[in-house]
């Protein structure tokens, strides 16, 4: 079993994914019961539904806007299991209003009370996603992510579900005001399983104006430039979701020409697209936070949804149907495909972000940094809301029309940020070979130090074993290696990206080896990972050269441990010197090993001993 289900039979987390699950569902029961009605019920004027539609939309993501600031600090500042229960507990008493609204069929009541629930929302993000990292262990962060944006598309369906059962009902008045208050009360009783989770933060004051403290806490989070962007990144994927999901109904009515049947039967199949794509998460990138995935998933999400726009206009028209009578028609299979296609690679670009953020924030102001990025995500929410009335109200553009628009404009937007952050691109060059033209397992990786300068030493096969070796050991590694090949075209870009240092011989280039001696020294003692080649080449017959002694005088310089590896299976591979380098691309697909050895004491560091080790590890395996 996967690592990322057994964390929901701990309860150190299980708390805390039911509490989010029954808060999800919810907001979402009621948000699709008032959708529909706004649609179907007639208590809206048909040319005002898409503004309606879109208003509500905009009301219940406000007070993320409003009180995110107010609500990070105040997660870091005081023990937050505690703090769950108390909005869990509020959440209970807007769940009542939002039966008295139904019941009166007040369309300004229902809006106040979506508002509330985004108030309530509002609060409980940045406890949420500070809990996580206080909970689980690094390697755990992906996992525990990725379950709970499942969980939250999961009840993000069943709300959708639910919310339009009662909505078609006739006694949706106490239908509604009974699911919201019974799921309230669960949740409520799910938070008291969350563990205590002490304050990180217990000397923060906290500002009363809150602008003033949004505006602060935006420029901390600019300090870290990878996380901002991460921010940025899941920010722009929610409004694209808010945008998609809004649309649905109207679209399906206007344009697909289904009844809430069909509505319901479209979400399905999104959400639980993306509740997969979360979970896939964790295997692609073997349970680490690996962002090479990110923009696997932000092109995947914008060419399955320019391919969307074009099943809808090839969709022959038809007569208002219900669910089983739209499956039959012709293209709808394409069109299903192409919806469930924008939700799976959604949930492969968001959870690497939202582990990143967690795990490169320091624990102090965590829960601040995640306001932030709840506070980024109203704003662009918000922003998603009113580009989709000034498109669709006022500019006139069809709802097929505003969501390939929508979908370009997410190209752009991810080829912004990948190129702001150049390692979200080099570390998906990394994943993509080290997942596609190799097939890479490993052993003893646990033996390498989680910080602290080390060094690894590694035999050298292929020209890319430095890309392989990044994307298996979990740690960042700066690796020293030959000036000629850290200058080939795009792997420079890789190369420099991930900080390695070039280094050519004494009498080659004396002034390029002091300076590589100088960074090697800089980096150890700032605690960095580096690997080194010792054999100075290429093989050219798939043995073991010889180790130069340049290993023995960096650990003399700087003392620190040294770690044998050995690179199995690469010999004979496209990249190898193996009967000519690239001249055989049918050897692709190799099966490669990468094996560590034991910790070698700098003390006990030798060249040749070095040698024996890593030839060692090799065996018989080319």
């Amino acid at each position: 079993m996967s690592s990322q289900f057994k964390l929901l039979r701990e309860r150190r987390f299980v708390g805390l994914f039911w509490t989010q699950f029954f808060g999800a569902l919810n907001d979402n029961v009621f948000k699709a019961a008032l959708s529909l009605i706004f649609v179907y019920s007639g208590l809206i004027v048909a040319e005002f539904t898409d503004t309606f539609v879109n208003l509500a939309a905009g009301l219940f993501i406000l007070p993320f806007f409003l009180f995110s600031a107010t609500a990070g600090q105040i997660a870091d500042k005081f023990e937050k299991s505690r703090l769950v229960r108390v909005i869990k507990l509020a959440e209970i008493g807007v769940a009542f209003a939002a039966g008295l609204a139904i019941y009166a069929q007040s369309v300004t009541a229902m809006l106040v009370v979506l508002f509330l629930l985004g108030v309530q929302s509002a609060f409980f993000g940045p406890l949420k996603f500070s809990i996580l990292p206080q909970q689980l262990n690094e390697n755990e962060l992906v996992g525990g992510n990725a379950q709970i944006e499942m969980g939250t598309f999961v009840a993000i369906l069943l709300g959708t579900i639910v919310g339009g059962i009662i909505a078609s009902m006739e006694g949706v008045n106490l239908g509604l005001t009974a699911a919201v208050v019974v799921v309230a009360i669960i949740g409520y009783l799910a938070s008291r399983c969350i563990p205590e989770c002490p304050p990180t933060a217990p000397e923060l004051k906290i500002g009363c104006n809150p602008f003033k403290e949004t505006w602060a806490m935006v420029r901390q989070a600019r300090e870290n430039r990878s996380v901002y962007l991460s921010i940025l990144g899941i920010s722009w994927f929610w409004l694209l979701g808010s945008v998609l999901l809004t649309q649905i109904p109207n679209l399906t009515k206007t344009t697909l020409h289904g009844n809430s049947t069909v509505v319901t039967l479209i979400l399905s199949v999104f959400t639980i697209a993306v509740a997969i794509g979360s979970l896939v998460c964790e295997r692609m990138s073997g349970a680490r936070i690996e962002i090479g995935i990110v923009p696997l998933g932000a092109f995947g999400m914008s060419f399955a949804g320019i391919d969307l726009y074009f099943a809808m206009n090839e969709l022959a028209p038809h007569n208002t149907v219900a669910w089983l009578g739209f499956l039959g028609l012709d293209g709808v299979v394409r069109l299903l495909v192409d919806f469930g296609l924008v939700g799976f690679f959604g949930g492969m670009f968001i959870v690497p972000l939202y582990a990143l953020i967690q795990a490169r924030t320091p624990a102090a102001r965590r829960a601040r940094i995640i306001a932030v990025n709840n506070i980024m995500n109203a704003v662009f929410m918000v922003s998603g809301a009113g580009l989709s009335i000034l498109c669709l109200g006022l500019a006139g553009l069809s709802i097929p029309e505003f969501l390939l628009i929508a979908m370009l404009m997410n190209i752009a937007v991810a080829a912004f940020i990948f190129h702001q952050v150049p390692e979200f691109a080099m570390r998906f060059l990394i994943w993509l070979l080290s997942h596609t033209i190799y097939r890479v397992s490993y052993k003893g990786l646990d033996k390498i130090p989680a910080k602290g300068g080390a060094i690894l030493v590694c035999n050298h096969v292929t020209f890319v074993d430095a890309l392989i070796l990044a994307g298996t050991v979990r740690r960042p590694i700066r690796f020293i290696m030959y000036k000629p090949i850290y200058d080939m075209p795009v792997l420079n870009f890789v190369f420099r990206v991930g900080g390695a240092i070039p280094i050519q011989g004494a009498k080659e280039n004396p002034a390029a080896f002091a300076a590589a001696f100088a960074e090697i020294r800089r980096a150890l003692l700032a605690g960095d990972l580096l690997c080194i080649f010792p054999e100075g080449a290429l093989t050219l017959d798939g043995d073991i050269g010889q180790f130069r002694r340049g290993i023995e005088r960096i650990v003399a310089e700087t003392p620190v441990p040294v770690l044998p590896m050995a690179l199995q299976g690469l010999w004979g591979s496209f990249f190898s010197h193996s009967g000519g380098v690239f001249r055989r691309p049918n050897r692709l697909w190799r099966r490669v090993q990468v094996c560590v050895g034991e910790t070698v004491a700098p003390e006990r560091v030798e060249a040749a001993a070095l040698q024996r080790a890593v030839r060692a590890l090799r065996g018989e395996a080319l």
